[in-house]
């Protein structure tokens, strides 16, 4: 404790530019990011002058907002020269030889804190826009209000590609769906007896209700109650599928 007041000490008589320890004029504020690119990203806000005691550190997905974590301090009066280390790690995905490929960057900048909005500090956003950078605002007032002050007015809007790639993941769950309910039904039709053995195994050690009332695999019953099962399975699948599609942006 003793050793940590000394290195408390020292900083503050080595006149760093944002210290919340070296003064009673310091508050605490809530950390919020907001991510206008493409990519996910993480922060983490830290003071230059103690760089490894760092603040938030929550994931944010490409064209959204994070939610609340604690906390950065800022001091009371604005002056010109206040700083923050803002550290970053983010994620780009490429299409290497047929295959996806996620590659990681970690990346440390010092970046200014603007002059607070109506000459108050407030909670601190961490912004990443579009084409990477990194700027932090001081503010109560959110990104759609009109105080805002940041240079992007707005909460992220996805673009048109992401909301296609994301909309292509639906698609594929759906008629992975109608695929395979296609194919259970062909192979009910191929091979009966055997299909039914088959279901009966695996309703045996996953969902013994699902068998419940049949005397086994042979049970004619049971092949009418797989078939039923498919049909109506296929059909919703192919409605969803059908819905999917309707959405495409």
């Amino acid at each position: 404790m003793i050793a940590l007041r000394n290195t408390t000490i020292l900083a503050c008589l080595l006149g760093a530019a944002f210290l919340a320890a070296c003064s009673e004029s310091a508050l605490n504020f809530n950390l919020h990011g907001v991510n206008y690119s493409g990519e996910t990203f993480s922060y983490a806000v830290a003071d230059p002058a103690t760089p490894d005691q760092v603040s938030g550190g929550e994931l944010i997905d490409p064209f959204g907002a994070g939610g609340t974590t604690c906390c950065a301090s800022l001091p009371k009066e604005w002056r010109p020269g206040i700083k923050l280390h803002v550290r970053t790690t983010y994620w780009t995905e490429k299409r290497v030889n047929g295959e996806n490929k996620i590659s990681e960057f970690k990346d440390v900048r010092l970046v200014d804190v603007p002059p607070y909005v109506e000459g108050k500090p407030g909670e601190l956003w961490v912004l990443r826009d579009a084409s990477g950078g990194v700027s932090v605002i001081s503010s109560d007032y959110q990104p759609d209000h009109p105080k805002w002050p940041g240079e992007v007015k707005g909460w992220p809007v996805p673009s048109l590609a992401y909301q296609r790639e994301r909309w292509e993941l639906y698609r594929k769950h759906e008629q992975g769906g109608v695929d395979l309910f296609s194919s259970l039904l062909k192979q009910l039709r191929d091979s009966p007896e055997a299909h039914a053995r088959e279901a009966w195994e695996y309703a045996k050690k996953n969902d013994p209700s699902e068998i419940k009332g049949f005397s086994g695999p042979d049970d004619p019953r049971y092949v009418v109650f797989l078939r039923e099962d498919y049909k109506l399975s296929l059909e919703r699948s192919k409605l969803l599928l059908e819905n999917v599609m309707k959405a495409r942006p």
